[in-house]
């Protein structure tokens, strides 16, 4: 489940967002936070566990008229795998319906795989519909 960054979270998303290998100095995870704090189309979400309650995962983002651009996404070592990253990518794409994900040089090829997934159980669904329905 998304969880919009608040101060009280300040730890948590720090410890997170240190996984990221340009984000390890507290100095520099200070100016990132700082960055998203100073305009309000810059968000940064947490990502809730349903199994644990724990907070696992961050993605930071940046909103226009058009597009959320995915700007951070950082899982807990323990919870990183590809099937969570599109759960919050997912849960983003409800969240914005009427706007196309993106990334940046470093989250598009991320994002391009759940985009890919995405297709692909799309495909799949409506077969299975077609197959239960019989022809048309």
């Amino acid at each position: 489940m998304l969880v919009k960054f608040k101060l009280d979270y300040q730890k948590i998303t720090m410890g997170l967002l240190s996984f990221i290998p340009d984000l390890k100095e507290t100095k520099r995870l200070l100016a990132e936070l700082d960055w998203y704090d100073q305009e309000e189309n810059r968000v940064l979400y947490l990502w809730k566990s349903e199994e644990t309650e724990d907070f696992v995962g961050v993605i930071g983002i940046e909103i226009t008229d058009n597009v959320v651009l995915i700007r951070h996404i950082a899982l807990n070592p323990s919870f990183r795998h590809e099937k969570l990253s599109y759960e919050m990518f997912d849960a983003l794409a409800h969240k914005f319906f009427d706007k196309k994900i993106m990334g940046t040089f470093e989250t598009a090829p991320l994002i391009s795989k759940w985009q890919k997934y995405q297709t692909a159980n799309d495909r799949s669904s409506n077969q299975k519909i077609t197959s239960e329905e019989g022809p048309l």
